[in-house]
Parts: C-alpha cells; sequence; structure tokens
C-alpha cells in the first residue's frame, strides 16, 4: 500500500509541474531553458548528496545510464515542450496520454511478468478515456499538426524507452546513484539544445527565436518557488520516488498512475490559475478515479 501511495504523491508532484512551468514561461523564460535549469540544478543537488561514487561498474551500465538520461530526460521534455509550440495543447496531452497504454503493450511482450489480466486492462482503457476527458475538457476542436504530432508521439515512445532500457541496470544500484547517472546525461545531452535556444537559428521552425534567460526573474519569490518546486518535488522526489515504485509494483501497474496527470493538473490549474473545469472534464475525473482503482484493486 505503501509504495501506491507513494506512487500517487509522485504524480501529485508531476501534475502540479506543468502548472509551475506555465508561470516560468510567463515570467520570459523559455520552456528548454526551464528544463535545462531544473535538471542541472538537480543533478547538483544529487551529486553533493551522493559523490563518493562516479562511474559505473561496467562501460555496458554506463551506456544503458547514457540511454535513460537521454530518452527520460532530454527527449521526452524537448519533444514534449516543442509539440506544444506547435500542436494544440489538447493534441499533444492526449497523444502523451497513449503513453501508459504503449507500457502496458510493450511490457506484456517482454516479460511475463508485467502482463496485466483483463480486470486491469479494462481499467487502464477506463483510465484513459477519462484522462482524455479531462484533457478535451468540453472542447472536441482537435487540428491536425504533423510535426507537433509526431513530437508529441516521440515523447511518449521517449518515456517507454527511459521505463524499460533501464529497468535492469538501476536496480543493480542505489537509487540515488542510479538516478544521478540518468540526470548527469540528461543535462550533456540538453546542452546543445540550450545552447541552441540561447543562440537561435534563422529559418528554423523549433530554434527560429534566441531566447535570453531572464536572469532578473530570479529576484521574484515567485520564480524562485517554482523553480525549487520543479527540482525538489517533481525531479529530486519524482524521479528518484518513481524508481523504486517501479521496481515495487512493476513497470506497467506503475505506469497507469501517470493516467491521472492530467487530473492533478486540472485541479491545480483551477485553484491557483482559475482555469475553466466543465461537467465533461469532471466526469474524466471520476472515470479517472473509477479505472485505476479498478486496475489496481487487489482482493487479498
Amino acid at each position: 500500500m505503501i509504495w501506491h501511495l507513494l506512487a500517487i504523491v509522485t504524480v501529485i508532484f508531476w501534475g502540479t509541474s506543468f502548472v509551475s512551468t506555465k508561470v516560468l514561461i510567463g515570467h520570459e523564460f523559455s520552456a528548454i531553458q526551464i528544463f535545462f535549469i531544473r535538471f542541472a540544478t538537480t543533478y547538483l543537488m544529487l551529486l553533493i548528496a551522493n559523490h563518493k561514487k562516479f562511474r559505473s561498474d561496467s562501460w555496458k551500465d554506463e551506456l544503458k545510464f547514457a540511454l535513460g538520461g537521454f530518452t527520460g530526460c532530454t527527449t521526452y521534455f524537448w519533444a514534449e515542450n516543442s509539440a506544444l509550440t506547435l500542436s494544440p495543447s489538447s493534441n499533444v496531452s492526449l497523444i502523451v496520454c497513449t503513453n501508459p497504454l504503449m507500457i502496458m503493450i510493450v511490457g506484456g511482450l517482454l516479460y511475463k511478468a508485467e502482463r496485466l489480466n483483463r480486470r486491469q486492462i479494462l481499467g487502464s482503457i477506463i483510465t484513459f478515456l477519462g484522462a482524455a476527458l479531462v484533457v478535451l475538457n468540453g472542447k472536441f476542436i482537435l487540428k491536425l499538426s504533423p510535426l507537433g504530432d509526431l513530437l508529441a508521439f516521440g515523447a511518449a515512445i521517449s518515456w517507454v524507452i527511459y521505463a524499460f532500457s533501464t529497468q535492469k541496470t538501476r536496480e543493480k544500484y542505489s537509487t540515488s546513484f542510479a538516478i544521478r547517472k540518468v540526470f548527469f546525461y540528461g543535462v550533456l545531452t540538453s546542452l546543445p539544445l540550450f545552447i541552441l535556444d540561447c543562440v537561435g537559428i534563422p529559418g528554423s521552425s523549433l530554434f527560429e527565436t534566441a531566447h535570453r534567460i531572464p536572469w532578473e526573474a530570479f529576484r521574484e519569490p515567485v520564480v524562485i518557488g517554482n523553480f525549487l518546486c520543479l527540482c525538489i518535488f517533481s525531479n529530486l522526489f519524482g524521479y528518484l520516488v518513481w524508481n523504486k515504485v517501479m521496481m515495487k509494483l512493476g513497470t506497467v501497474l506503475a505506469s497507469n498512475y501517470i493516467f491521472a496527470i492530467p487530473l492533478i493538473t486540472m485541479i491545480t490549474a483551477v485553484i491557483t490559475i482559475r482555469e475553466y473545469i466543465s461537467p465533461m472534464a469532471i466526469a474524466g475525473a471520476a472515470a479517472i478515479v473509477a479505472g485505476m482503482i479498478l486496475a489496481e484493486y487487489k482482493k487479498k
């Protein structure tokens, strides 16, 4: 039960991170600057706390951590944030919400222990439909944007690769060491994107405008507070705990909780920035809760 509760707490932190990102974008930070600064800061925190061991036991493990940092940090956040600039947010959210379904399919194909029974599969599908209703929030206007939608699918696939490619490797090391290595390679591989974002490439659809880092914004408590929330709760707590949750519950079953992120984001947005919530979104919220209970409940 404790690991299910920790999964819910982690998802709550991840759900509120979208609102924190929106606040920081309102203070003239670009999306790439936000995820680079948050991951670089979190890596330094982990390095201060755990710096006795620097290298993995083998180059094979080191390469798997590099793949995890590239897919679970750089590719995922860059693809998702870039997709939001090219496609409607409803498109992006719906596509990214297919992530747990992809994990369920891949996990069932790769590992017998990760296969869900019929009740759990039905619960996962109900939860996905509920997430779709929450994302749409009463608006059924879906506009196709090939590049943006493709990037959103890329984000979902990146997280699937991260979840399974480093699964066995993460279990061989302490949680803090494993996540520190993932964050190191996440910062390293996102550095070129950060530089391109600051410099800009004329004529490029993704890096056309150069974004100056608004250092003066750090004088405002709201900016510092939101960055600390992203670094401490979404990154430090989120990734460390989620690593253990996947080990204890299984990657597929744990990933079902990701469906609740749109619900958490919706509730946070209603409370903090007074966004509108429709009856359809409320029905979707009920479906998310019902589907998760159906998928996660065990009689014994």
